[in-house]
């Protein structure tokens, strides 16, 4: 039987790319945005360090829970309506979230990260379908544009709170801007009827990646990344507060540190093309961000070093966590198979950061201990990356290289 055609994009390639990119944006903003408001959300309705590190994490929740089910949407009502769909929840998300009240907060936070879920399988997608011979470029591209964007949300947080007069509830609401810029490009696609999906053809039955010991060392890699990176977006801002910076120069860090990620999204994607394994890059990474959070510990008046350092390690890590992926399956369908098992397990893990580093800090009056535990998991990290960076599949297929290389998926 022959197989369908490959659809078309659904609009001009410029239009398709803008939009892309535009939903890029406000995937990581919306939670960012909160870590340098900690400090005034608590005052305001008075949190316990864990209670507000509920903000980051029931996104990372959400992520999980809610990632399998957006390719059956899509699926059904089509890519386009799916995504536009989730930008008007988004936006939806971040004004209940801004309301006032405990309750909204954390309704609006659990919302607004079902929603971005969604654009992250969804993205990969798109670029696989509109632009299939600019893969490493484009998604190094979008990744860049999601970290630059969280990383400015992150710095004008406390200026526009200030500035605004309203508290940290306008702030708060101002990234609702993004989402919204990002559905216009999708509004004409979205009234075109969706396509039939065409019916798969039989395939022959493959082992189970939850069953294959490398699988689940990608997934180890993942999940530490996140840990240990979300933890820092909600408190690396109390961490600098209590060491003696302002609230906008911790808000300045902040940002600082997720920009300093934008550069291996840059770099890695066409290096990994390039060289016979990942060992090295996978064992430097965590270790670049090790040094970043010692040196936090040691010499805080260096912080803009520091976080600079913590940025690059943990967004290499980050990103290279994400392309193993697609280096470690032998076909699509076992890449599809290893990134829901991926995503699933590793932001599962990832969102126990946040509330664990709040708890211990509450339970030991410093920061010092939450800050030991995410150096002994980089140095984890370090041993872990030298087995799961061997060129290798899980399903035991030989490694070949091709043009365009392996692709990371979304994170």
């Amino acid at each position: 039987m022959t197989s369908p055609t490959p659809p078309r994009a659904a609009h001009h390639p410029a239009l398709a790319l803008a939009g892309i990119l535009l939903i890029a944006a406000s995937l990581r903003a919306p939670i960012t945005v909160v870590g340098p408001l900690v400090v005034p959300i608590r005052e305001s309705l008075g949190l316990g360090a864990a209670q507000a590190g509920l903000l980051t994490t029931l996104p990372l929740l959400a992520f999980a829970l809610v990632s399998p089910v957006a390719a059956p949407c899509a699926a059904r009502f089509g890519p386009e309506r799916t995504l536009l769909a989730a930008l008007a929840l988004m936006c939806a998300g971040i004004v209940l979230r801004s309301a006032g009240p405990a309750w909204a907060l954390y309704a609006g936070t659990g919302l607004t990260g079902g929603t971005i879920a969604i654009g992250n399988v969804l993205l990969p997608s798109l670029l696989k379908r509109d632009f299939p011979l600019h893969m490493a470029r484009l998604t190094a591209g979008y990744a860049a544009t999601m970290i630059v964007a969280a990383a400015l949300a992150s710095a004008v947080a406390v200026p526009l709170a200030e500035a605004w007069g309203g508290g940290w509830t306008r702030a708060l609401a101002a990234v609702a801007v993004l989402p919204l810029l990002a559905a216009l490009p999708w509004l004409v696609p979205a009234r075109r009827p969706a396509g039939v999906a065409p019916r798969p053809s039989p395939a022959a039955p493959r082992p189970s990646v939850w069953r294959a010991p490398l699988a689940w060392q990608v997934a180890a890699y993942l999940g530490l990344t996140c840990f240990i990176h979300f933890a820092a977006i909600a408190w690396l801002p109390a961490i600098l507060q209590e060491a003696g910076a302002s609230g906008a120069r911790a808000g300045a860090l902040h940002g600082w540190m997720q920009l300093a990620g934008a550069a291996p999204a840059l770099a890695l994607v066409p290096l990994l093309q390039r060289l016979p394994d990942q060992r090295w890059i996978a064992f430097a990474s965590p270790a670049l961000g090790a040094c970043g959070l010692a040196g936090l510990l040691a010499r805080p008046e260096w912080a803009a070093l520091w976080t600079f350092a913590f940025g690059m390690g943990m967004g290499a890590s980050l990103v290279l966590s994400l392309a193993f992926v697609g280096l470690r399956a032998g076909s699509p369908q076992v890449a599809a198979s290893l990134s829901g098992m991926a995503q699933c397990i590793g932001y599962l893990l990832a969102a126990v950061g946040p509330t664990l580093a709040g708890s211990l800090r509450e339970w030991s009056g410093r920061w010092s201990l939450p800050l030991g535990v995410c150096i002994a998991l980089c140095i984890a990290m370090c041993w872990l990356g030298l087995s799961v960076g061997r060129a290798g599949h899980i399903d035991g297929t030989p490694v070949r290289r091709g043009r365009e290389g392996p692709q990371p998926s979304a994170g």
